[in-house]
This record gives C-alpha cells, structure tokens and sequence, in this order.
C-alpha cells in the first residue's frame, strides 16, 4: 500500500494561487505546500497598463515568485503543466516531473478567447502577461518609427491606425491607455500625433455591457473622448477576420474592413484547457463550462480539490472574474485548507464587492465604490492606485510606515464621514501624493463598509 502524501498542491500562480500560498504560510499551515507556475513572475494584470506605457516598473508589476515566497516556507517550481488525474491524485509536468497530493488547489486563471475568429490568433496582439506587454510595446515603437519615416500617406496611415478589439474593461482600459500614450511617442519622434486613429471595436451596441463596471458606462464614454486623441467607438460591429494589416467586421448585414497594422485582442476569454479536459460532468459545470464548486472552494465531485479565481464558479454565487474576488477566494481556500489538515470542517467563502475601478488613461480613471460613491479623473487615479498598492503581494516597510503616519495626520483630523466627496479632493490637493490615494482607497472603503453594516 502506498504511503499517504501529505502535500498540498498549488497550481497557477495568479490571484488566487498566490494569495492561496501566502495565506497558507501566514496562517503556519502544517503541511507541505508547492506553487506552479510556469512563468518565473507574477504579473499583477490589473496594473499591466501601467507596466505597458511606463508609468509604473518591473518590480512593482511583475515581481519574481522567488522574490514574493522568500521566507514563506513555499517551495516554487516553474514548469509547464502537462497533465492533473483527479483520480489518481497526481500531477505531471512538461519536464518529466510529477507530484502527488493530499489537497489540490486548481487557479489556472483563463486565457485568451479569440471565439474561432479567423486569423485572430495569429494576428492580433493579446494583452494578458508580461512577454504580451513587451511584443506589443516593440510592435508599436516600430510602427512609429516606419510611420515617421515614410512619405506614403496610405502606408502611414494603416502604420499610425491601432484597433482594440472588444468593448470590456480591458477594452476599453487598453484603448484609453493607448489614445494618451501614443500621440506623446510620436509626437517626440517629430509625427503629427493628430494622425495617430484610435479605434475601439465593440460586437454590442454598449461598451461595458454586462460588465461589472457598467455603472461607470457614462464616465467612460465621456473621458474616452477626452482622450489625447479621441478613442472612435465602434458598436454593432463584430469582427470576423483578422489580417496581418487589416481586420473585418460585420455591420449591419455588411462585411466592412479596417486597415491596420495593429489589432489588439480584448474580447473575452475562453476556459485553460487542462481544466476543461478535467473529468467533471457537464452538469457540474457551469454555462461557459467552469467546474462548479461549493460555497466552501472545493469541487463537488473531488471535495479534496479546491478551485477559485477564473477557472471556476461558485455554485448558486455568481460572482465577476475580478482581482479582488480572486485573492478572497485565495485567502478562504487557505483557511479551509488549514481547518481540514487541523480536522476541522471547512467553512464557506465570504466575498466582498467593494466597487469597481477603471483606468481611463495616463493619471486618469473612474472609480465606483460599493455602487454609492462615484469619483472619475485624477481623485480616482489616486484611488485606484492606492487601492492596488495595498492589494500588492508583500509590504514595503518604509511606505507602511509613512501611510500610517498619514493615516493619523491627515485623516482622524481632516477627513470624517461628512461631504466624503469634497474632502477626498481637498485631501488630494493638500498632499498631492501618490500615498493619499492608499489612504483614499482604504478609508472610504472602512467608511463605506461601517455604512453598510448599520
């Protein structure tokens, strides 16, 4: 008979994965726990615009796991996934490598839907990792470069002409990102950033339709057209073809087609295929054929698995594949994984929606708290910023310090329940730091929360 593994697996080392390891390592979980990951860094992806267009660097985006677990007692192992047996309770890597368990914790995230689009796949650029970020910051550097350099007006013209595929978030992040940074690459090259086309490309007749930032439809339509260059939006248009230089699209009834020699791919994702090979019935899955798992994380079929983030869905919740429900998931998977190692039952996940947050170009962005409390440009970047600052994997010490030095100087005597609006700007106004926007983001959320509670 086989002696009993006592390890705990985790695979993908996204929100969910992460969060999962750390919790665990903080909570001194008594087993063994391995990470996989088959990139050597973790790539904080809702600050991977302020990665792409410079604003903020490597290590504060995408920071090395072995950086992120020193200390943690979390053994990391960068390999490719090849093959996961529920039944046998085994895991096997491209490297000939294999692993059994005792607990699973599936977080392979999603990837990149190109929806059977011909050519989408070879042709349009996605934005999902760090290689993605820097192919397409070369691509559009020599765009550039070629556009300022050649006389042929069509030529510059499709050089100088970037269409963003999908009317999401990260559609319309992407494309706002891009109307501000772009124009300033050109213009220093000595190009007329006046000929610089934007262009947004949504199959619905909304932008954000659907979408968790829906509220924020109306700001984000306002601030896109604010832009540098003004975004174009195209609703009603499904794209139907992707070309090295051009992309088509269905417009009423009628196939049309953009020259480019850029399409950026924002529209939707599909399923990681080792979960889709998993063998889970259909009727445990959900529509878009995520595994279901029950309100404690763990799979209804192999309750020994536990799954959150993208790759799964919360049976009778349905809850949006944001950052912020990833890592608290992570973070009850941890406590539950824990609670049945100390033998103890497992208890179900609380997630908490504190808002939305979008970015809406360079120092730009809209903010929707607890769907209460709306603030859009500058005092929403800060929010945002500081938002994701406090979410970021570990502490940096000296700026703990300064943020709650902060904390009591400027907010227990400057900043209370009353005219929150006002005050969070005249706050800004007065530090004028990238620190206001953590204490911005934390304090309205603990105020906003103690709301919510009475």
């Amino acid at each position: 008979m086989n002696k009993p593994v006592y390890q705990t697996l985790i695979l993908g080392g996204g929100f969910t994965g992460l969060f999962t390891a750390l919790h665990l390592a903080h909570e001194h979980y008594p087993r063994s726990v391995i990470l996989i990951d088959q990139n050597e860094r973790f790539c904080f992806k809702p600050l991977l615009y302020e990665y792409f267009d410079g604003e903020m660097n490597t290590i504060q985006v995408v920071p090395r796991f072995s950086e992120l677990l020193k200390g943690s007692g979390v053994i990391f192992v960068q390999d490719t996934l090849q093959s996961i047996d529920l039944h046998q309770r085994e895991v096997k890597l491209a490297s000939g490598n294999s692993y059994n368990y005792s607990n699973l914790v599936l977080a392979l995230g999603s990837v990149t839907g190109y929806h059977h689009v011909a050519g989408a796949r070879e042709n349009a650029f996605p934005f999902w990792t760090q290689a993605d970020a820097i192919a397409l910051d070369r691509h559009l550097r020599d765009c550039l470069q070629k556009a300022v350099q050649t006389d042929d007006m069509e030529q510059r013209r499709q050089l100088l002409t970037v269409v963003v595929v999908g009317g999401g978030a990260s559609g319309v992040e992407m494309a706002a990102t891009l109307a501000d940074f772009l124009p300033h690459w050109y213009g220093a090259l000595g190009g007329n950033a006046a000929e610089i086309r934007i262009i947004l490309l949504n199959h619905g007749q909304e932008i954000l339709d659907g979408d968790i930032n829906d509220p924020l439809r109306p700001i984000a339509q306002k601030e896109l057209q604010k832009r540098s260059i003004p975004v174009e939006i195209l609703t009603g248009a499904e794209a139907t073809a992707v070309h090295p230089h051009a992309i088509e699209y269905k417009s009423n009834d009628e196939i049309k087609t953009l020259a480019t020699h850029t399409t950026i791919w924002t529209a939707g994702t599909s399923n990681h295929p080792l979960i889709q090979e998993l063998p889970i019935p259909q009727e445990h899955r959900d529509h878009h054929g995520r595994p279901l798992v029950t309100s404690t994380m763990q799979l209804l079929d192999f309750p020994e698995v536990f799954a959150g983030g993208d790759c799964a869905a919360v049976q009778d919740n349905s809850l949006p594949p944001t950052a912020q429900v990833a890592y608290q998931q992570g973070a009850n998977i941890a406590r539950n994984l824990k609670a049945l190692a100390l033998g103890e039952e497992p208890k179900p996940a609380k997630v908490n929606i504190r808002g939305t947050l979008l970015k809406l170009g360079l120092n730009d962005a809209a903010a929707n708290l607890f769907n209460v409390f709306e603030v859009a440009g500058e005092p929403a970047h800060l929010i945002r910023q500081g938002t994701y600052l406090t979410l970021l994997p570990t502490p940096i010490h000296d700026f703990k310090a300064t943020t709650e030095w902060l904390d009591e100087e400027v907010f227990h005597h400057h900043l209370d329940s009353h005219d929150v609006g006002k005050k969070v700007v005249q706050a800004v106004e007065l530090v004028g730091a990238g620190v206001v926007g953590v204490l911005v983001a934390r304090k309205l959320l603990q105020m906003l929360g103690d709301e919510e509670k009475k």
